[in-house]
């Protein structure tokens, strides 16, 4: 029996080439986690039924706000690694290795902290609570403590308290990290939106920071790096505007338009990667062109959901597909052609308010999403019949690796 137990545990983690891999972050009573989730597809899989399970998880030191895959290696070596950076309450930026399953600490952190106080243990709070418990047990145990001299002590641990606060390191943001964008073409560059109201340039192979972007009045929530011209930086915050930068002139005044609400999301649109989209906290969708310059009107408005949208993706394989999700827990697909928007498909993952979404870059059929229930799901978008008739069906199709393992088989039979 153990030797049949030993040949069966390794295919736990043994990947196919097959599989698609999702990440998400969650919080579980206090506990937060980064989970690694594979997906396998019908047929590929050898059976009729999908299958979606958590590969593994590491444990992450705070609540997580974000994630941004990358492949480039954080000790400035050649080639390429398999990381995530992973964004946080906490003012640092964690990557961590997702090749090591029983990973316990990140490969290279990103700002924060300053190691010594890490170790020595941060805030000083184990401290704080064991004397709480001194206290407790001595009172319980019938001695008596004057008020005065507990309300001295009380003082005492405030003032102790308050020197044991953990220094931020020098190159660091000061508070949350909200949005992240690794660049895919200058693959040792991430870009941070944060809390503080920067938004920050990393160089991922000296870990230091190049640039710290200060055109946002409020809090940053996203950044997004353009497909084509990779130098230029799109960003989105909580002081209701959309701005564009090119870091190659990051004191030059970046290009700014007002939403109309706190920005949920920015993305550039792949059809044309001059223009960009961005969603607010009221549902809308904009699209807006950078050749018309800051404040110029938008291309179309969309009214995509009632509450919140939260998440926005343009299909890889049919850049004129448009998912957005929301609090409304709901997914959309819209038909954005022409800048003429029509809502295409409607799905309800079953997963709570949807706080993210996005289409496979290499299967962009399927779509993956995450909500308040602490699960994630998979939405083939193809078992839809307006999506499989329509003027996208077929082109999709082209991606479907089912059918082209189907159509190989029976060429061999």
């Amino acid at each position: 029996e153990e030797d049949e137990e030993d040949e069966d545990y390794p295919d736990d983690f043994t990947m196919r080439g097959t599989d698609l891999v999702m990440l998400a972050a969650r919080t579980d009573d206090d506990v937060s986690h980064l989970e690694v989730y594979v997906y396998e597809e019908p047929i590929l899989n050898g059976t009729d039924e999908s299958n979606l399970y958590c590969h593994h998880d590491l444990l992450l030191p705070a609540f997580p706000l974000c994630v941004s895959w990358m492949d480039c290696p954080t000790d400035g070596r050649e080639g390429r690694a398999n990381r995530v950076a992973v964004g946080t309450m906490y003012p640092g930026i964690e990557i961590w290795d997702l090749d090591v399953i029983d990973a316990v600490e990140p490969v290279a952190t990103l700002g924060g902290y300053e190691d010594e106080d890490i170790r020595g243990g941060g805030d000083g709070s184990e401290g704080d609570g064991s004397e709480d418990e001194d206290e407790n047990a001595s009172a319980s145990a019938g001695k008596n403590k004057s008020k005065k001299k507990r309300t001295s002590v009380a003082k005492k641990k405030k003032k102790a308290s308050a020197k044991k606060k953990p220094a931020l390191k020098s190159d660091s943001h000061t508070d949350a990290v909200l949005g992240m964008s690794w660049n895919a073409q200058y693959r040792n560059v991430l870009a941070s939106a944060s809390a503080d109201h920067t938004v920050r340039v990393w160089d991922i192979s000296t870990q230091k920071s190049q640039h710290v972007l200060t055109h946002h009045t409020g809090k940053v929530q996203v950044a997004e790096w353009n497909p084509a011209e990779p130098t230029v930086l799109l960003s989105g915050g909580f002081d209701s505007r959309a701005c564009v930068v090119d870091v190659r002139a990051p004191a030059k005044a970046a290009m700014a338009w007002d939403v109309g609400a706190d920005v949920e999301c920015a993305v550039w649109n792949l059809g044309s990667p001059t223009s960009f989209l961005v969603s607010n906290e009221n549902g809308a969708v904009l699209c807006l062109d950078t050749r018309k310059g800051g404040s110029s009107a938008p291309t179309f408005t969309l009214a995509a959901h009632e509450k919140a949208t939260t998440s926005l993706s343009l299909c890889p394989g049919a850049p004129e597909l448009l998912l957005t999700c929301s609090t409304d827990k709901t997914l959309k697909l819209w038909d954005i052609k022409a800048g003429k928007p029509s809502l295409v498909a409607t799905n309800n993952p079953q997963i709570g308010a949807v706080f993210s979404a996005g289409f496979a870059p290499s299967v962009p059929y399927l779509v993956g999403c995450a909500g308040s229930k602490g699960e994630v799901a998979v939405w083939d978008i193809l078992t839809d019949e307006a999506v499989a008739r329509g003027p996208y069906g077929a082109q999709l199709e082209k991606f479907n690796r089912a059918a082209a393992l189907a159509a190989e088989e029976k060429n061999h039979e």
